[in-house]
């Protein structure tokens, strides 16, 4: 069973990303491959995963990734990386600006914290585009589920996550 479930992940993992050529290095994957790819996602969750994500396209060391949400993270930073996304199925809230309360850094890139004091709140629906800079606090509040298409866009680092 565990040989089934690891050549299966291979699989998934190997046709994961659309083919590019030598001729054309751009990645691309088509509206029915982008609502394929959200629908197996949402399978691979297990009872009670509340975040799942994949990589959708990439060309030189950027990918834009499918975010599945059933249940919302913590309030969270990325102290140089500004994120790009849209909404591609479900809802939810953002909540973003302010300053991230009890900041703790979680792994290189990440900073959580317990809350977002004075943040800006705007609710999400199929459609919406959003940008958050580097450095700015954010958390997403899960009506059911939220499925965003994002991109973690490199910066400068010269901003300091806010505390």
């Amino acid at each position: 069973m565990r040989s089934l479930l690891v050549a299966a992940v291979a699989f998934v993992s190997a046709s994961a990303l659309p083919a590019q050529t030598a001729t054309d290095p751009t990645s691309f994957a088509g509206s029915a491959d982008v609502r394929a790819r959200i629908v197996a996602l949402e399978k691979t969750m297990k009872p009670g995963q509340g975040f799942a994500m994949a990589p959708l396209v990439e060309a030189d060391g950027t990918s834009a990734a499918l975010e599945f949400w059933k249940a919302p993270g913590k309030p969270a930073v990325h102290p140089d990386e500004a994120e790009y996304a849209t909404v591609m199925a479900g809802s939810g809230t953002l909540v973003s600006g302010g300053t991230l309360v009890a900041p703790k850094l979680r792994f290189a890139g990440l900073v959580e914290g317990d809350r977002i004091e004075g943040g800006t709140t705007r609710k999400l629906a199929v459609g919406d585009v959003f940008l958050i800079p580097a450095g700015v606090p954010h958390w997403f509040g899960i009506d059911g589920k939220l499925v965003m298409l994002g991109t973690k866009i490199r910066t400068s680092g010269q901003r300091k996550p806010s505390q």
